[in-house]
């Protein structure tokens, strides 16, 4: 397969081209359908002409189907963007990027979408899907999953489908989130994960950052005392990673401690850690919830972000992560951390 696809490249060029672009279109309508020309020429970086008439051809070969409401792939159309996903990863390369970066990382495993969630935000859905996927494979016998807030999870909280018979799912908050945007806390996301999985979930009612003081009050508390006993004996842990200044901002961190950020040159967080790009902590929030060091005991840590922008803070982020982590990024995020 490989050796015919370097032919195809030398001898027709064009048609790779052609059948990247094709998929592109089929694997959007997929995420977004039903889906009109204006939003998917405009997603896609496509002039209107030049979709309408890839929408015609794909139309004409019984894809897609366009109603008033929009476009949806057809069966035919889903059989056949399942068969090139294959493909598409050897003609973009992207198994031998896996291979590279996980040699590199030092992880478990590394999951690569094509695409740069940068320029394309509903690639945001690809790594939701594809984290949820990864995540089912393990889903067998008993499992305590911790996760965290924010936007990327919600996506893949949104891709979850129900476990297989025999599973035993328990989701539980990796930490507090009340004060985010409330589609994004980590509370709404576990109790999503859990209805889409139909399993079972806890909540945590508590802060992102909290004062010392705080968290020993809180820490008397019977019912969350129970939930932060679950919540570290999670052998399952998902998470996003942060811009750290992105991060620190949308905390409403002090003066003094933005300047610590930036004096230190802090480029990512993940569970209210900051570090710098050789992965060096430089500040901690007073969190409720895991902690780095508990990731150790975890059977398997899905870390998911994409993007080219975030490539420092996944990087820097990475030199700190078990090895039992299974990073799922995107093509552009992947190509700056092998460059790095």
């Amino acid at each position: 397969m490989r050796s015919l696809l370097d032919v195809q490249r030398k001898l027709l060029p064009d048609f790779l081209a052609v059948m990247q672009k094709r998929y592109d279109i089929l694997r959007y309508i997929k995420t977004m359908q039903p889906v009109g020309r204006r939003s998917l020429a405009t997603s896609l970086n496509l002039t209107e002409r030049t979709l309408r008439s890839e929408v015609d051809f794909l139309k004409n070969q019984h894809l897609i189907e366009v109603y008033s409401t929009g476009m949806q792939l057809s069966a035919d159309g889903a059989e056949i963007l399942f068969q090139l996903e294959g493909i598409m990863r050897e003609v973009m390369g992207i198994d031998l990027i896996e291979q590279e970066l996980k040699r590199k990382l030092g992880v478990k495993e590394v999951i690569v979408v094509s695409g740069d969630s940068d320029q394309s935000p509903w690639m945001k859905s690809e790594l939701g899907k594809a984290c949820a996927n990864r995540m089912k494979q393990e889903w067998v016998g008993e499992n305590i999953i911790a996760v965290t807030g924010g936007s990327t999870m919600a996506e893949v909280a949104d891709m979850i489908t129900p476990a297989l018979p025999g599973s035993e799912l328990t989701f539980v908050p990796a930490r507090g989130g009340i004060g985010e945007d409330m589609k994004n806390q980590a509370n709404v996301i576990v109790s999503k994960m859990a209805e889409k999985a139909k399993a079972t979930y806890k909540v945590l009612y508590v802060p992102d950052q909290v004062s010392q003081e705080a968290y020993q009050s809180f820490m008397k508390e019977p019912s969350i005392r129970e939930v932060i006993r679950l919540i570290k004996s999670a052998n399952m842990v998902v998470h996003g990673i942060g811009d750290a200044m992105a991060m620190a901002e949308r905390r409403k961190t002090s003066p003094d401690t933005m300047r610590t950020l930036l004096d230190e040159h802090a480029v990512g967080e993940a569970f209210g850690y900051y570090f710098n790009e050789n992965g060096d902590v430089i500040h901690k929030v007073q969190t409720v919830g895991i902690q780095l060091d508990d990731l150790k005991h975890a059977k398997s840590v899905f870390a998911v972000a994409g993007g080219k922008s975030k490539a420092k803070a996944i990087g820097a982020y990475m030199r700190r992560a078990p090895s039992s982590t299974v990073l799922i990024t995107d093509e552009a995020a992947a190509q700056e951390l092998l460059k790095g």
